[in-house]
């Protein structure tokens, strides 16, 4: 049986984060502020003029979306190696599924606010367009800590793993998916401040009524989209600081994933209720992830602790996407089976 050492130089770990060499030199971070920045700008210009998309055109910037940072990727693996590659693929991933993740909330929320089919994506798009913000000072914040304290990937990993126990119970228990609008605090703050008007005035978040300023329900659901970003963050962040140090990649993962956020919305709005296992895959992963932050600050303190390298990370999150995939699948076949016999058809938990 080969010893440990031999072992781990066979199978290299991801270097601490303090000590990695970042990917985002100035010009990089430049042009993909600007990058990003312009095509959000493109999103609003196109958003302008309130209309109903079709499969056609959100399939169609949902490839581009998807083509953008699988292409960037190239470049990153042909500049800075395959490590480095690896990493950002990982990363971008496990942003990706989360973000799908998400979409179940947002569906959620604009069904709660009854919002018009054709001003969808201009809400969807204020939703991301500040989640990006938020994740950006999440970033930030991360990034120092963990270049200053070494126990950060033992915090990261128990915020982790306690985010993992709870989307596991969400999954296994039954819930009503419909979301009270009154109970939400941002809608019960804003009411209280400012005045809101009943019916949705085109993609304008205040109208002037009876002399004065007031919302218009586009701009509550915006905030509750917002609110809820919040809370995504809290896991999204660390869960990619858990595969790589490198802020430049956390951001690049982050935005990427929230870019085409808004057309994969249309494209999986009436599919991602098939996927019923996602929760417990995305628990699985979450869990997975924890652990390897832990190990990492574990390593620090004791050497001889083994690190999970960034192949077999991505093996893993792969298996367990695709696994939950198809057990999904398998649960829908056998219900529509089950109910065209007859028979009461099982919920699968």
């Amino acid at each position: 049986m080969p010893h440990l050492s031999t072992v781990r130089t066979l199978l290299p770990a991801a270097e601490p984060a303090a000590a990695q060499e970042s990917v985002g030199t100035p010009l990089l971070w430049a042009v993909t502020l600007g990058a990003v920045l312009a095509l959000f700008a493109l999103d609003f210009v196109l958003t302008r003029r309130p209309h109903e998309v079709s499969m056609a055109e959100a399939v169609g910037w949902s490839v581009f979306y998807i083509a953008l940072p699988l292409a960037f990727g190239v470049h990153v693996w042909l500049l800075h190696g395959g490590e480095r590659g690896l990493e950002y693929y990982t990363g971008y991933l496990v942003e990706k599924s989360l973000s799908v993740d998400n979409l179940f909330v947002f569906m959620l929320l604009l069904a709660a606010f009854a919002v018009p089919e054709e001003l969808k994506q201009r809400v969807l798009l204020i939703g991301v367009a500040g989640a990006l913000v938020l994740r950006g000072v999440f970033i930030a914040v991360g990034a120092q800590l963990v270049a200053s304290f070494s126990w950060t990937f033992l915090v990261f990993g128990l915020v982790l793993l306690a985010t993992a126990v709870k989307v596991l119970r969400d999954a296994l228990s039954p819930h009503e998916a419909e979301v009270d609008v009154g109970s939400l605090r941002t809608v019960r703050l804003l009411r209280r401040v400012f005045p809101v008007v009943e019916d949705y005035r085109g993609p304008r978040l205040s109208v002037r009524e009876g002399g004065r300023r007031a919302l218009t329900p586009l701009a509550l659901v915006a905030v509750a989209l917002l609110g809820t970003d919040i809370v995504f963050a809290v896991d999204s962040v660390p869960a990619v600081f858990g595969i790589t140090g490198d802020p430049y990649l956390v951001f690049a993962t982050n935005a990427f994933a929230l870019l085409g956020l808004r057309a994969l919305y249309f494209v999986l709005e009436g599919v991602l209720g098939a996927l019923e296992h996602l929760g417990h895959g995305l628990a699985a992963i979450l869990a997975f992830i924890a652990v390897k932050l832990v190990l990492h600050w574990a390593h620090g303190i004791w050497p001889s602790t083994p690190e999970v390298p960034t192949l077999a990370s991505l093996a893993v999150i792969v298996g367990i996407l695709a696994l939950v995939t198809v057990t999904s699948l398998v649960a829908r076949r056998r219900r529509e089976e089950d109910a065209a016999d007859g028979r009461e058809p099982t919920r699968q938990g």
